[in-house]
């Protein structure tokens, strides 16, 4: 009697281990790992009945066409799953999320346009990741933030038409990229990705295979040859009408900005303010041809040509005013501090108020490509004096400027 119980009590011990769906041939490697081969079973979905410490999953060239959430929960402890060659077109978020053991995953060949990436985080133990002849279109920057371990990545034979910057950063252990065979874009937001295969010790298959289809001046060529011209970071230049030798603005009167950008494409001019009370974001110009003012900001008028100007300047519009050229290489901002000041020395006031700051003689400051990446700009302040007897006037009624006169007076060229 106790043979017998013996071995029933193997048997229950043995069983979970050698659980294996009857479309699935289950065995033991060399190594101990357990394998569960489900390859070539015309399989519609992930079989159920799997061992929970299966390391070895393979289900490719099955019909699959779908990935639950709890599709892998028999398996947490797989190291390797191959599910290449089947029609997975969705993907539920969660499918992958929870496989922390897992180092290989074939998604290649199937029919995938979303994905959820965010299942990725988990995976730091990642090395091997193909995803090539699927339909993706897009992924995020920070698709593969997390995984440290990833060493080849297979993103080939996609609809990929840009790639974000910075979309392989974070991947220390990357040693193989494949991205041939996109449909790439070749406009200045992948020319990133000229300068990062330049300097890269990453083995990027078939490069010679990574074309452009479009802009039609490109067609055809390699993402690698975009030329640099094409492709020029913004530099900015602010200037102020005024002069600070002499220059007395009381309340009233009008402060004009004048933002020159230059780069290719040609840079999209935007203004930042920030006083006191307020903060502003203006993007384009708010002025039509007309004279109209667009949007809600009609404090501060911007004209296509990049002059910015603010009638019946205040005490309350003090502040900071920023002046950004985008473009599709990357953002330049200046920026110029404006106060007014009651004292003698407005100045010396100022500068007590704000240590750091500089009171310059010149009239404009420069950001471009050989001056500090951060942006920050220089710290230029344009101090107008306004004297003790003119705070009356000051106090006063705020004068109305009509626009036409306004552009008269400050002789202005506007180009439309």
């Amino acid at each position: 009697m106790r043979p017998l119980l013996c071995c029933l009590g193997l048997a229950a011990l043995l069983g979970p281990c050698l659980a294996c769906p009857s479309a699935c041939s289950c065995s033991t490697k060399k190594n101990g790992r357990l394998l569960a081969e489900c390859a070539y079973k015309d399989l519609q979905e992930v079989p159920k009945g799997l061992s929970s410490n299966v390391s070895i999953l393979t289900l490719s060239a099955n019909r699959i066409g779908w990935l639950g959430q709890s599709s892998f929960a028999e398996v947490p402890d797989v190291q390797s799953l191959w599910l290449g060659y089947n029609q997975i077109g969705v993907v539920e978020p969660g499918a992958f999320s929870f496989l922390v053991h897992l180092k290989n995953l074939d998604l290649s060949h199937n029919k995938i346009v979303d994905f959820p990436w965010q299942d990725l985080r988990n995976l730091s133990g990642l090395q091997i990741l193909k995803m090539n002849n699927n339909r993706l279109a897009g992924l995020p920057w920070d698709a593969f933030r997390f995984l440290k371990d990833l060493r080849s990545l297979w993103l080939n034979d996609n609809e990929l038409t840009t790639l974000a910057e910075g979309t392989f950063d974070n991947l220390p252990s990357l040693s193989q990229l494949q991205i041939f065979n996109n449909p790439f874009n070749c406009s200045c937001k992948v020319f990133w990705l000229k300068k990062w295969t330049e300097n890269t010790s990453v083995s990027v298959t078939k490069g010679g295979s990574t074309l452009c289809v479009a802009p039609n001046r490109l067609k055809g060529r390699p993402v690698t040859d975009i030329p640099n011209h094409y492709c020029v970071a913004p530099s900015v230049q602010l200037t102020y009408l005024s002069n600070l030798d002499n220059t007395v603005m009381y309340d009233g009167l009008t402060l004009t900005l004048h933002c020159s950008v230059a780069g290719s494409p040609p840079p999209e001019i935007r203004w930042k303010i920030q006083t006191s009370s307020r903060r502003v974001e203006i993007t384009g110009p708010n002025v039509a041809r007309d004279g109209n003012v667009k949007q809600s900001q009609e404090r501060f008028l911007v004209f296509k040509n990049g002059t910015m100007a603010i009638p019946n300047f205040r005490k309350e519009d003090e502040g900071i005013y920023t002046c950004l050229a985008v473009n599709d290489v990357g953002t330049r901002d200046v920026s110029v501090n404006v106060a007014l000041a009651g004292s003698d020395n407005p100045a010396e006031d100022l500068l007590q108020d704000d240590p750091q700051a500089s009171h310059l003689g010149g009239q404009s400051c420069y950001k471009g490509d050989e001056m500090d990446p951060s942006g920050a700009g220089e710290k230029l302040v344009i101090v107008y004096h306004m004297p003790r007897e003119s705070k009356s006037r000051a106090g006063g009624a705020v004068p109305q400027v009509n626009l036409g006169i306004l552009l008269l007076a400050l002789g202005i060229t506007l180009y439309w």
